[in-house]
């Protein structure tokens, strides 16, 4: 365990950066995820046909040829991008389609006939959605979208592979300075386990909190 006690300053660093990309990653494909969703179910043809499209492609290209393809054919193409915004672009990408698919299935759980409430009150589209539907939509696909993140953080993990310095790739230089593969890559799992743990925990208090909400106001 001397490896990882005297590299603790080194391992906080990673894990720093780790958490900022997912962080960075979740809030990015939840905001292109939940317009995507909208797409999807709006009355427009080509927005519909688009948000499909973009399920199709960024749910089946692994995240890995994602980031590769943004840190060095993007550069190639003209597009200026540092290894940590290629990171973070290719996670946004993929989760995005499939928090686009958990948003659109909580969406059409939604009682139709409080849709049909809204438009006999004179209510757009836009207002429909954004004040009756999203908020109703986002409180029940909860836990879906926990899990979203907690792949967000271990698909961050891939970001070594592009010279990134989060978590994974400082546990693979500290297993080559150290030849310590066991100690380093179990402390490593051990706190990629405690992130998702704590995640899913504060996942079911949300939703433990917002049934407490929707039971008072019943």
């Amino acid at each position: 365990m001397r490896v990882i006690l005297d590299n603790l300053g080194l391992i906080g660093e990673g894990l720093r950066t780790t958490l900022i990309i997912a962080l960075l990653a979740y809030a990015g494909a939840l905001v292109v995820g939940t317009i995507m969703a909208v797409f999807r179910v709006g009355p427009i043809p080509p927005l519909r046909a688009l948000g499909a499209a973009w399920v199709a492609v960024s749910c089946n290209i692994p995240t890995l040829c994602l980031m590769i393809l943004a840190a060095f054919a993007a550069p190639r193409a003209g597009v200026p991008i540092n290894l940590f915004g290629a990171a973070v672009l290719a996670i946004v990408f993929s989760a995005s389609g499939f928090v686009c698919e958990a948003v659109r299935s909580g969406i059409n759980s939604v009682p139709r006939g409080q849709i049909e409430a809204a438009r006999a009150l004179g209510m757009r589209f836009g207002g429909i959605i954004g004040q009756v539907v999203l908020p109703q939509a986002l409180a029940r696909v909860i836990q879906p979208l926990v899990n979203i993140l907690i792949s967000c953080l271990i698909g961050s993990s891939l970001t070594a592979a592009i010279g990134v310095r989060e978590l994974t790739s400082v546990t693979q230089q500290l297993n080559l300075e150290y030849a310590e593969a066991v100690v380093c890559f179990l402390v490593s799992g051990l706190i990629y386990l405690a992130l998702a743990f704590a995640a899913t925990r504060v996942g079911h208090a949300l939703e433990r909190r917002l049934e407490a909400t929707r039971g008072v106001s019943a």
